[in-house]
């Protein structure tokens, strides 16, 4: 079991280091430190094809049946980004419209449809499948809005995929365990040279591709299984799920559009107000996330209890973007 982590992380690993020499050398998809965007954090330029060396060490999978369930959605997730991390920018339509092909054919081929909600509640099949993409494509771009700091959207995710092995193996489904490791391998080749010295970004195809498995696996274990709660799955996305349902209610609040992207998400301001540091604002925030997530990889099956954290978690959140908030805007 240990080789489903080691072969894919040293396949990443060696295609990250031929992707970092090569976009030097030749100035290839590499993201420029001198362009103003808010969510530039970086000094040097830098290549941010990640998600190649992620993909490529993901191909493991086809070594198990299920495994070639996962590769049409998993080949259309990645073309989702890639091509705006090679300067072939995609229009954002047209990137949607991969995203809902690659949730759609994701559901079709590994029946992961969500129609029980817990606590008695259910919903009828075509309910769930429309759940289920909006769940898919929202984590997608979920993953992609926390890409911001050395570290955090990998570091975030591999956080989930540990919950989601323990959960994994609680169940029994070995075949899952070997998908998560595999991925977490791929991933931790890419968190180690991003993390904390900034070498290679994930880019868009990198976070897409990694937001689409975790979605994938998590629907897949709450409708598989009664004893995993849904909202277990919730409580483990928590984080860049309510940072993006906080930042458009944000945006729509003060009159912006919630594609228009600013310097205010909570990762930005406790960049500025508390750690004035790129990797540590990672640290910080998966510090801060990892007992929430603690607990809910106790109580997978307890509804209840996953609400409660997910509700604490809110109000955690809230209370703490206020206040470096209104420290900022009082400086």
């Amino acid at each position: 079991m240990i080789s489903l982590f080691l072969y894919p992380f040293l396949i990443s690993l060696f295609t990250l280091m031929i992707i970092i020499y090569f976009s030097h050398k030749y100035d290839l998809f590499m993201d420029d430190a001198a362009h103003d965007k808010p969510q530039n954090y970086h000094s040097d330029s830098t290549p941010r094809a990640g998600g190649v060396g992620v993909m490529l060490g993901m191909l493991f999978i086809i070594l198990f049946p299920m495994g070639w369930d996962f590769i049409l959605p998993l080949v259309l997730a990645f073309f989702s980004g890639i091509f705006e991390d090679f300067h072939n920018s995609l229009s954002a339509r047209r990137r949607l419209f991969l995203q809902i092909l690659a949730a759609l054919s994701a559901i079709w081929l590994t029946g992961s449809v969500v129609t029980y909600l817990g606590l008695g509640i259910s919903m009828p099949y075509w309910t769930g499948v429309i759940f289920s993409l909006f769940a898919i494509v929202g984590m997608m771009n979920a993953v992609n809005i926390i890409d911001g700091f050395n570290g955090l959207a990998s570091g975030i995710v591999l956080l989930i995929l540990l919950s989601f092995a323990i959960t994994s193996y609680g169940q029994n489904n070995i075949e899952s365990l070997n998908i998560i490791l595999i991925t977490a391998g791929s991933t931790f080749a890419f968190f180690i040279v991003n993390f904390p010295k900034g070498k290679i970004f994930l880019g868009d195809g990198g976070a897409y591709l990694l937001g689409f498995i975790v979605a994938i696996i998590g629907i897949f274990l709450a409708s598989k299984y009664e004893s995993v709660s849904p909202w277990y799955i919730l409580a483990i996305f928590i984080y860049p799920v309510w940072e993006v349902l906080f930042s458009i209610i944000r945006k729509l609040s003060i009159g912006l559009s919630p594609m228009q992207p600013d310097a205010y998400h909570l990762h930005m301001l406790i960049y500025r107000q508390v750690t004035h540091n790129n990797p540590l604002t990672a640290l910080f925030i998966m510090g801060t996330t990892l007992p929430f997530m603690t607990l809910s990889t106790i109580f997978p099956d307890r509804s209840i209890t996953n609400i409660a954290i997910v509700f604490c978690f809110i109000i955690c959140y809230t209370l703490l973007y206020r206040y470096l908030y209104k420290k900022e805007s009082t400086a």
